[in-house]
């Protein structure tokens, strides 16, 4: 077994690796960058080294200032995690060329399944069924086009390096093929630095269904059965599940069988997952499905296959690389019950699910245990910055059943508690609880088709305010030490009148108050300012505060029906968690207010980032809804458009965005 490991990656990968290795009594060491100093990586691993600055060309893509790293902490083995240099055959072979192992297959195995376009050609030989489509090397834009029109629209133009959906675009209309392919182009080059690019066939009723193969040194391969990842948004998974539904013993023979043949042709050895476009418009049948794609690295998903096997496929990965056999053969492998897992991310799914930024002022994870898994790379207090992938967690629950694991999923991210940042976790539980999803009926384009309802900002009403005017009121008591001794046991006792306290949030804008009246005997009535009718009597019959975050844990009865909330009070917001989701009620602050309007009429970045391209000349008149500019941010595009008819400012160039906001015109 390798004695001392370097993990050449950060967050959720990185310590879930280090996990792993100290379980197995592998001594760690952690690579970070200036803006990951203080991560908890960082902290998990035994040592650490400063490999470069925040940009990930300058650290985490820098190979050989990994390797340096490596022989300066004296290691044996580096494991790349997924992401950043873990397909890179160049830095497979600097790594052995310095005298280390390379937790991963080969480089030429790599290179083999590391361009869509060669790698097809390649199954098609080993008897591996392809979409339909153009593989070559010819990229004039007219020849693609006649292509795309040769295949038959609707067509997916798809970069040939790469993966996560980054340069795919979707092409219905061949009179949006040139800007598509412009636009995947671009996201191509920027993410793998190769702009080549490929049409296929779009499948109407796709189902992406994936196949974990493994295989050592010694000849020997097998597969750990499949993934269902169909559950995607814009080409990215979401939710993964293991087994897939809907799946018979014909059709998961059949595609083990391809997958086991991928990976023979290239001699694989470690992990890897062979992934398939699935025809389900006819159901699950063994003559639809269609390789995509090998991605010979970990994949984000593994957890579910590892619940459902009950195998470490990190641990795996060590011992092969190790040398060692594969403990066991495809007979000995069986599928025990069924599992889930979410992907957490930093994004506003009510706002395009733009990437957030900022820090994590509270984080009360759900309990794991009990068929929950959390595997995450950030902690209370953590800052998510623009320099990286936005995910923040992977929520895996595993249950006898589909129906069981998924009523884990739709209550673990229900307890989830987290502020300061927009998640996706209310979106994540809609989807859970969405009765497509329940019934097992599923392709990729069902969040597309009904993102409307699982997008969709909740927003508080009076029960939620008065909780939030509540807890503000009654922390600011206990803040200023009125939670002990005989005064706060004659809380609400005033000589003449009743005591009041206008609580007073900001919403669209405008100020709102809610005015919170104290009965005595922890029992209150709190109502809005200009509704007194609409008040409610609310009797607290707990309250815990804690000094050091604001957190409230509020447990009220109202009209005989009792249950506890918990909301984080700030300086700035009282935030109520409810069921996934976080209400964030600003309290309301004039000289903010007066701000807010008077840039009101400017089009301000959403992040950080920097321009990528400018749609609109200067001086030219533009539509409302018109896209103005592209934003590069967090490893993905985003299009401003005009929030109104307009003319473009008369001098203006691309230049990079350095604040939240600036803005841009």
């Amino acid at each position: 077994m390798i004695d001392t490991l370097l993990i050449a990656n950060r967050g959720e990968i990185a310590c879930r690796i280090i996990r792993t290795a100290r379980r197995l009594g592998v001594r760690t060491v952690a690579v970070y960058s200036e803006a990951d100093a203080g991560a908890m990586h960082v902290a998990m691993a035994d040592e650490a080294v400063l490999i470069g600055p925040a940009a990930v060309a300058d650290s985490y893509l820098k190979g050989e200032a990994i390797i340096a790293a490596a022989k300066r902490c004296g290691v044996e083995a580096i494991h790349p995690g997924y992401g950043f240099l873990s397909e890179n055959p160049d830095f497979v072979e600097a790594v052995a060329a310095a005298g280390l192992i390379f937790v991963g297959p080969s480089a030429s195995a790599i290179r083999a399944m590391g361009l869509k376009d060669a790698a097809k050609r390649l199954m098609q030989e080993a008897g591996v069924p392809v979409v339909p489509g153009y593989h070559g090397g010819e990229q004039d834009p007219a020849f693609l086009k006649s292509e795309a029109e040769r295949i038959g629209y609707p067509v997916l133009i798809k970069a040939r390096a790469g993966g996560g959906g980054k340069g795919m675009r979707r092409v219905d209309d061949p009179a949006e093929f040139e800007s598509a392919l412009e636009g995947a182009r671009r996201e191509a080059k920027a993410a793998f630095g190769d702009p080549h690019c490929l049409i296929e066939k779009f499948v109407a009723t796709p189902r992406h269904i994936e196949i974990q193969v493994f295989g050592d040194a010694h000849g020997n391969v097998v597969h750990l059965f499949e993934r269902d990842c169909s559950l995607q948004r814009r080409h990215q998974k979401v939710i993964e599940e293991a087994p897939a539904p809907g799946m018979t013993d014909e059709m998961r023979a059949a595609m083990g069988e391809a997958a086991v043949k991928a990976a023979a042709a290239i001699g694989y050895a470690g992990a890897g997952t062979v992934e398939f476009i699935v025809d389900a418009s006819k159901g699950l049948r063994p003559d639809r499905f269609y390789f995509m794609e090998m991605n010979t690295r970990l994949q984000v998903e593994h957890p579910v296959t590892e619940a459902i096997t009950g195998l470490d496929l990190v641990e795996l990965q060590l011992r092969v690389a190790s040398g060692e056999a594969l403990p066991f053969t495809q007979g000995d492998l069986q599928i025990e019950g069924h599992a889930f897992e979410a992907r957490l991310y930093a994004e506003d799914p009510a706002r395009g699910f733009l990437p957030a930024t900022g820090r994590i002022a509270y984080l009360e994870w759900p309990q794991a245990g009990a068929g929950l898994r959390i595997d995450t790379g950030v902690r209370q207090g953590d800052r998510v910055t623009p320099h990286y992938d936005p995910m923040l967690a992977k929520l895996i629950v595993h249950g006898p059943d589909r129906p069981a694991a998924l009523k884990r999923l739709a209550r673990a991210l229900g307890d989830l508690r987290l502020a300061g940042l927009t998640t996706n976790a209310g979106f994540l539980k809609r989807l859970a609880e969405h009765e497509g999803f329940a019934a097992g009926t599923i392709d990729t384009g069902l969040i597309d088709r009904d993102a409307e309802a699982l997008t969709a900002q909740a927003e508080p009403n009076d029960l939620t305010r008065a909780l939030a005017a509540l807890a503000h009121y009654l922390g600011d008591a206990a803040q200023d030490g009125e939670d002990d001794g005989p005064f706060a046991r004659l809380s609400g006792f005033r000589t003449w009148g009743q005591a009041r306290q206008a609580v007073r949030f900001a919403e669209a804008r405008e100020r709102r108050d809610m005015v919170v009246a104290d009965l005595g005997g922890s029992a209150y009535h709190v109502a809005p300012a200009e509704r007194a009718e609409a008040g409610v009597d609310i009797a607290v019959t707990s309250f815990e505060r804690c000094a050091e975050t604001g957190a409230i844990t509020l447990r009220v009865s109202i009209g005989g029906w009792q249950a506890t909330h918990h909301l984080l009070v700030s300086r700035d917001a009282v935030s109520v968690f409810s069921d996934g989701a976080t209400h964030v009620l600003p309290l309301y602050r004039p000289s903010a207010a007066a701000e807010e309007t008077a840039t009101s009429d400017r089009i301000v970045a959403p992040m950080p980032g920097t321009i990528g391209k400018l749609t609109v000349v200067a001086g030219e008149r533009v539509a409302a809804g018109a896209p103005l500019v592209v934003l590069e941010a967090m490893k993905m595009e985003h299009t401003l458009k005009a929030p109104a008819t307009g003319r473009s400012p008369k001098s203006w160039s691309a230049r990079a965005i350095r604040w939240k906001t600036a803005p841009l015109w």
